[in-house]
């Protein structure tokens, strides 16, 4: 279910779980391994979950950040938690 009463999307399983693991082998291509950081600076779609279970796939922590979020509160979390990669 996304924030509008009209939005939503139907996935099966398994076609999660290819898309979450494509996306782990993405985020490993990119040199995240297990212990980093991560921030995902998303709104509430279907990509939001895959990269939130990628990124547990693979061992590395996520940070969510609100997609309504200025520019400078985005910085300031992301020096915070030191992350090593910003999905948006």
């Amino acid at each position: 279910e996304g924030n509008e009463p009209g939005d939503s999307t139907k996935i099966t399983y398994r076609e999660l779980l290819h898309k979450v693991c494509q996306f782990a082998n993405i985020l490993r291509s990119q040199g995240v391994k297990k212990g980093d950081r991560v921030s995902i600076y998303l709104p509430m779609i279907l990509e939001l979950v895959i990269a939130m279970l990628a990124c547990a796939r693979i061992g590395a922590l996520h940070s969510v950040v609100f997609a309504g979020f200025s520019a400078d509160s985005l910085c300031e979390r992301i020096l915070d938690c030191g992350c090593s990669l910003l999905i948006t």
